[in-house]
């Protein structure tokens, strides 16, 4: 396993090398956004690098998590199971309403509840870790005392 993996990160230096080496010798297509187009496809490199990094950590996380303790995996498999209620219950609640002031054309209606659901989890996310906060601070004070 441990060869595997680095082959894999020698293999994954290859194709950074390659792509770093193309860009100067061919150059990179222009990007409309942009006035110097190098950095789009390099960005997209760094994006699919750090994707690649996360699935790693995470599944040699489980397997290693799985090979200690394989009763962990199912509190993973709740831990999932309990977001992803969340998630469904906020997606329900998001209203999806029409974007105000917007001078072009509106987006999709499932692009607006989508939006709306992620602006809901993020108002959950942080009044959740607020209270954390408060109760974490709390909970030591009387602890300590």
């Amino acid at each position: 396993m441990n060869k595997f993996f680095k082959m894999f990160m020698w293999v994954l230096i290859l194709v950074s090398v390659v792509i770093l080496a193309l860009g100067f010798v061919k150059g990179y297509p222009d990007s409309p956004a942009m006035d110097n187009g190098t950095v789009d496809p390099l960005l997209y490199w760094a994006y699919a690098m750090l994707g690649i990094a996360l699935a790693c950590v995470v599944v040699v996380g489980i397997v290693i998590a799985a090979m200690n303790n394989p009763k962990s995996l199912i509190k993973l498999l709740a831990g999932v199971v309990a977001i992803a209620a969340v998630c469904f219950v906020v997606y329900l609640v998001s209203a999806g309403a029409p974007a105000l002031n917007l001078t072009t054309e509106q987006p999709s209606a499932t692009t607006l509840k989508l939006t709306d659901t992620v602006l809901n989890l993020t108002y959950l996310t942080g009044g959740l870790a607020i209270l954390a906060i408060v109760f974490g601070e709390i909970l030591g004070t009387v602890r300590n005392k």
